[in-house]
C-alpha cells in the first residue's frame, strides 16, 4: 500500500478532481480518500474576530498581576542541582 500526499483546489462545481500518476499500467487498485478542508487565512481571521473574549489567550494576560511570590529566608536548596546531572547530555 502506498501513500500519496496532494492539495488541489474545489472548483465552483464542488467536484474534487485528482489526476495522481501511481506508475501501475492495466492494474486494479483500491482507492480510499480523506479530505480535510485547508482554512485559508481570510477565514482563520474570520473565525477569530468571531471568538468570544473570554476563549483569547489576551483574556489571561495579567491574571496572576494579583498573586504574591514569596521567596523565604532559607533560599534555594543545593540539591535541587543533583537531580539535573547529565540530565542534558
Amino acid at each position: 500500500m502506498e501513500s500519496i500526499r496532494v492539495r488541489q483546489h474545489v472548483g465552483q462545481d464542488g467536484i474534487l478532481h485528482l489526476n495522481i500518476p501511481v506508475g501501475l499500467v492495466e492494474r486494479e487498485v483500491e482507492v480510499m480518500v480523506i479530505y480535510q478542508p485547508i482554512l485559508s487565512y481570510a477565514v482563520v481571521e474570520e473565525e477569530k474576530a468571531s471568538t468570544p473574549v473570554s476563549k483569547s489567550l489576551d483574556s489571561l494576560y495579567g491574571i496572576c498581576a494579583d498573586d504574591l511570590i514569596v521567596i523565604d529566608d532559607l533560599g534555594i536548596s543545593e540539591s535541587l542541582d543533583d537531580e539535573l546531572v547529565g540530565a542534558f547530555d
